[in-house]
């Protein structure tokens, strides 16, 4: 029952995340009687799409995933009881990894950052395709490297909460984007008003909440690769 509903939750969360900050846009653009103003009836057809669409296409997925993929394979034997967490040094806690994790994947791709926002809020026209396409993969394997290291140094530390932690740590680079979004709205844009502040402030939270979940997505599947080479490697008696 407790999967059935994290299932659930899961399933309504992006759509109902993404519907709420375009209504809520929306709602203000027809206010101030702006151009951006979506009709109605796209409205509706967004809400169509969300609700007939995705979230059948998320519980079919759910479905099959859970019916294909058979019983964990663990490459070593699972304690049915947690073992107690040892204590450790400040610097080890998996808050601390979470918000140093996304420093250097930020870092990868900061450069970057500034020509893609002014793609889209200085309408400038962006042509290098090929070198955004060569950040993405390096974002992708810094990412997947950094984690790799926070979780080896958790688990060094005799510490199992490696999952959350390693899909956090990697998804804390959409933080760092958010936080240069304010940065790059007071400094290079000229931006000002409830509606286009509202405008761009919630759009680039959909924006960043789309990319951690894309580096969160990326870093535990290279973490749980790793992990499972290791213990695979190692004998646990």
């Amino acid at each position: 029952q407790k999967m059935d509903q994290t299932d659930v939750h899961r399933a309504f969360m992006i759509p109902a995340m993404v519907c709420g900050t375009a209504f809520f846009i929306n709602f203000i653009a027809i206010y101030y009687h702006a151009s951006r103003a979506i009709p109605f009836g796209t409205m509706v057809a967004v809400c169509c799409i969300c609700f007939f669409v995705i979230l059948p296409l998320n519980l079919v997925g759910t479905i099959l995933g859970r019916n294909l993929s058979g019983q964990p394979n663990f490459p070593c034997r699972v304690n049915a009881v947690p073992r107690p967490i040892p204590e450790k040094k400040w610097f080890m806690e998996p808050a601390v990894i979470v918000c140093l994790g996304g420093i250097l994947p930020f870092g990868s791709i900061f450069i970057e950052m500034y020509f893609i926002f002014t793609s889209f809020w200085a309408y400038k026209i962006y042509y290098v395709y090929g070198f955004m396409m060569l950040v993405l993969v390096i974002l992708c394997i810094v990412t997947v490297c950094v984690t790799i290291v926070c979780t080896y140094f958790l688990l060094n530390a005799e510490d199992y909460r490696w999952q959350w932690t390693s899909f956090l740590s990697a998804a804390s680079t959409a933080v760092y984007v958010y936080m240069y979004s304010f940065y790059y709205y007071f400094f290079k844009t000229k931006m000002y008003g409830l509606f286009q502040t509202s405008f761009y402030f919630g759009y680039m939270a959909v924006f960043s909440t789309a990319l951690g979940i894309m580096c969160g997505a990326v870093g535990y599947m290279g973490t749980s690769a790793f992990v499972r080479k290791i213990y695979t490697n190692v004998k646990i008696d």
